[in-house]
């Protein structure tokens, strides 16, 4: 496939765990573009113990990017975001611009503790629809207490909230167990986004398209096309995405 979407990434340079400099973030880049990828939102961290900036040093950290980009000859379109931690207060930095929704839109990119009751996700997920967003819960197949509890995503759903999951997860890159609850709520049809939650160049690349082939040939052109291409774009413009795909 080309023309994919990635909307969960870590290549600004130097404010997370992830890309560490500037040269590294181009050279992502460069390979998100040889992947088949032409947008991309990126979600640094916004998380307890992490360096965080104003939102609007992101802003210019990204220009730099595209400046870089321009003269590589890379096309890929870049929109801001990042990863919200939830915790006490989180409206209130999302608010205030100390963290960003997905490309500006009302959807909130969403993460939580692995080891996090499943209640305390549940309410963390009405919190932030009370507040005016879509959340989106980040890497659902890293939650113990939703992988193994019996409501699964289903309630989360039903609330209205919308799942994403990584690549690598899909393709059996972090074991067996999380491949198998994966490709179980791909088969259902509760995964809204597939995202390379991007790192690095080895561990974790910015890299889509064998997973939008297999889920293509798995479970169809049409889920394919919402999960890497449609839903994505649906966020950039800040439009509603039907939650029961």
């Amino acid at each position: 496939m080309k023309n994919l979407i990635d909307m969960h990434s870590h290549i600004l340079p130097g404010v997370d765990d992830g890309s560490a400099n500037h040269e590294m973030s181009v050279q992502m880049l460069r390979c998100a573009a040889d992947d088949g990828i032409s947008a991309m939102i990126l979600t640094p961290h916004n998380k307890p113990g992490h360096r965080h900036m104003h939102f609007s040093k992101w802003l210019s950290k990204m220009d730099n990017l595209r400046k870089a980009m321009a003269e590589e000859h890379i096309e890929i379109e870049l929109y801001m975001g990042s990863e919200v931690y939830y915790r006490s207060g989180v409206l209130e930095k999302i608010g205030n611009d100390a963290a960003g929704t997905l490309a500006g839109s009302r959807y909130v990119l969403v993460e939580f503790n692995p080891l996090e009751d499943y209640d305390y996700i549940r309410n963390g997920i009405y919190d932030l629809l009370m507040g005016g967003y879509y959340p989106v819960l980040a890497h659902a197949e890293r939650y113990r207490n939703v992988c193994t509890g019996k409501h699964g995503v289903d309630d989360f759903i039903e609330m209205g909230c919308y799942i994403q999951v990584n690549a690598g997860s899909v393709t059996g890159k972090y074991g067996l167990k999380t491949k198998g609850f994966v490709r179980n709520i791909l088969k259902r049809g509760q995964v809204h986004f597939v995202a390379t939650d991007a790192h690095d160049l080895k561990r974790r690349p910015p890299c889509l398209s064998d997973c939008a082939d297999f889920i293509r040939k798995r479970y169809g052109e049409e889920y394919s096309q919402k999960l890497f291409c449609d839903n994505p774009l649906y966020v950039i413009r800040d439009k509603e995405i039907d939650l029961h795909l």
